[in-house]
Parts: structure tokens; C-alpha cells; sequence
């Protein structure tokens, strides 16, 4: 593999609001139980944005090396690492690490772990050229599987392909993905054909209208700007009128959390994934109760929700549209993000 360096180039926020930082600094060292990948490329998330700017209640270490969907190759490892080699392919991702030994962590719910680690936002991210991670944590990434293409997948991949499990909804019903045309919106949509779904795909603008019904596989598509009454227009939408079967809300805004719950059908579930900066749910109760429907959150995958969303991707029944980027040019990422102007996803060389 060669030696490994002892300085990289990352982007690092200094201090919160950004903007963020080209510069070189030292290449971390693996701990005992943790591997230290060479990332290639890494996807950029919202969620980067809110970790530059602060949002959310969880504090940032600081400095910070942000980045949670980064694709590589292992280079180096801790004493206690048996089961991944040094040349593997591996990505991090927003779990960086967790104790494995608490209730949650013994059941497969290791992201509610109390001490887990977020990687680029508690621990230093993925916008760097080396990144440790814990070994039991890191995706594995078969070598046919390109490492550009693959590194959206490492978060909002999981994350919507969990979303989706958590709705219920089987084969054949409806789901309506709020934020459609979006990263994380442009993979739910997918992974919704993929499991068997229809969907009706939320979002606003000619551009990100195309894409979802000509490239993403919706058969419906509203535009929020131009509706008049949303809800009646996604109930239109649906065979029977009734509303979709579930609402996968990845929208980065508070109003449509508030819309969901008018026009899921009865019985229906509306799954929270997006997390928009301070926001609040109101829900009618009568209408709600009435309808029996159910309002949950779903967090990113455990390490079996992974490996099942990279299988789903690895057969080619995921094509996650992407612009590549140098990593020097992240905050013109962060820039379109600000304007609400980004379409698809992007992904960083760290070459560059």
C-alpha cells in the first residue's frame, strides 16, 4: 500500500458559521480497535452544512473535519482489528463509532448508542484525505462497487433505505417522498422501486420534475410552489384517492412536517428524516385519531441496514446521480445549499 503520509489537505471549520478551510494538517493514527482509511471521495450531506453552521443542539468539536459519506481504502489498523485488511475497500459514516455493549447497541440500534461518536460533527469527518474510524463500524465495500459512485450511499442511502423499512409500506402501495429532488429524496425514490413501492415525488421546479419521473422511477409529481392545496393534490395522486400509504419526509424545511399528516391515508405513516434547524410538529389531533395513523422518526441504518442498502446498490438497482467536485471547492457546495438551488447530489475528490 505504501507508506503512509504524515500530513494531508482537509477542509476544516474553525469556528462555527464556517466558512470552511483548505489546509494541510497531520494525518490521525489509528487506536486499537479502529482503521485508518484513505478516502477517495465523499459525499456531501445537508447535514453538513448544519454541523458547519451550528444548528442543532448537539454541539461540533472544533476544529472539525466534517464529512460522513467517505469511500476508501483501508491503509493502516488498530492491534485488535481481525477482520478487515489493510487494501480493503471500506467507507465511513455517520456512526463512527459506539460501545457495543450497551441495550441499544446489543439490539441492533447501535446509532442510539450514548456514546456514539458522529463522524464530522463529534469526531473529525471524511473531507480529508486519511480518516480513522471504528473497525466494527466501517462499510464494506466490495472492490467492484466505484468508490465515487458508492459514497452517497454511505448516509443517505442508509438513511432513506431505513426510513422506507421503518414506514412498513409493502410491495405494491403508495409512499410520497417530500424533498424528492433532493440527495437524500433522489435515493428514497429509488429505493422505494426497488423494495416494490410506488411513489409520488414532492418537490418544486421543471428541473427536479424531469428527473424524478424520467431518471428516479416516480409516477407522480407535485410541485409545492405552484399547488393550491398540497394535500388534495397528493390524494388526487393516488389510485383510490385516499392518500399515499406512507409520507418519507426528507424535506429541509418545517412547513411540509406540518402538511404530512393531512393527507397520508388512514392508517397511513409518516416517517421524519429530515432535520430542519428548530423545527416543531403539529399534528390535527381529531383528524389524526380518527384516521389512526402513526407520525414516527427514523434515524440513520445499524450495520445489517448498511449492508442491505449496498447490496440493493452493488446489483445495480441504484443510480445515484452525482457531480464530482474537487475538495477545495466544498464551499461552493455549502453555497448552493444556502440558496436551496442544489439538485441531485455531490461528491469530492479529495485529490483535489
Amino acid at each position: 500500500m505504501g507508506e503512509v503520509p504524515k500530513k494531508q489537505m482537509a477542509m476544516v471549520i474553525q469556528k462555527t458559521g464556517g466558512p470552511v478551510e483548505y489546509k494541510e494538517i497531520d494525518v490521525p493514527t489509528p487506536g486499537a480497535n479502529e482503521v485508518l482509511i484513505n478516502i477517495k471521495y465523499s459525499g456531501v450531506c445537508h447535514t453538513d452544512l448544519h454541523a458547519v453552521n451550528g444548528d442543532w443542539p448537539l454541539p461540533t468539536k472544533l476544529p472539525l473535519v466534517g464529512g460522513h459519506e467517505g469511500a476508501g481504502v483501508v491503509v493502516a489498523k488498530g492491534d485488535l482489528v481481525q477482520d478487515i485488511q489493510i487494501g480493503e475497500h471500506a467507507g465511513v459514516k455517520w456512526i463512527n463509532g459506539s460501545c457495543l455493549a450497551c441495550d441499544f447497541c446489543q439490539q441492533s440500534d447501535e446509532p442510539l448508542c450514548p456514546k456514539a461518536t458522529l463522524s464530522g460533527y463529534t469526531v473529525d469527518g471524511t473531507f480529508q484525505q486519511y480518516c480513522v474510524a471504528n473497525a466494527a463500524h466501517v462499510a464494506r465495500l466490495h472492490k467492484d462497487i466505484p468508490l465515487d459512485a458508492v459514497a452517497p450511499v454511505l448516509c443517505a442511502g442508509i438513511t432513506v433505505y431505513k426510513g422506507l423499512k421503518e414506514s412498513g409500506a409493502r410491495p405494491g402501495q403508495t409512499v410520497a417522498i417530500v424533498g424528492a429532488g433532493g440527495g437524500l429524496g433522489s435515493l428514497a425514490q429509488q429505493y422505494a422501486k426497488a423494495m416494490g413501492l410506488r411513489t409520488i415525488a414532492i418537490d418544486a421546479g421543471d428541473e427536479k420534475k424531469k428527473m424524478c419521473l424520467e431518471q428516479l422511477g416516480s409516477y407522480a409529481f407535485i410541485d409545492f410552489t405552484k399547488s393550491e392545496n398540497v394535500a388534495k393534490d397528493v390524494q388526487a395522486a393516488t389510485e383510490d384517492g385516499l392518500g399515499p400509504h406512507a409520507v418519507i419526509l426528507v424535506a429541509t424545511a418545517e412547513k411540509p412536517f406540518q402538511q404530512a399528516a393531512e393527507y397520508v391515508r388512514p392508517r397511513g405513516t409518516v416517517v421524519f428524516i429530515g432535520l430542519p434547524a428548530g423545527a416543531y410538529v403539529r399534528a390535527p389531533v381529531f383528524e389524526s385519531v380518527v384516521k389512526m395513523i402513526t407520525i414516527r422518526a427514523s434515524y440513520v441504518g445499524n450495520r445489517k441496514d448498511t449492508s442491505e442498502a449496498l447490496d440493493f446498490y452493488r446489483r445495480g438497482v441504484i443510480k445515484c446521480p452525482f457531480k464530482t467536485i474537487g475538495l477545495s471547492e466544498l464551499q461552493s457546495v455549502y453555497d448552493l445549499m444556502h440558496k436551496g438551488e442544489i439538485a441531485g447530489r455531490y461528491v469530492v475528490d479529495t485529490s483535489k
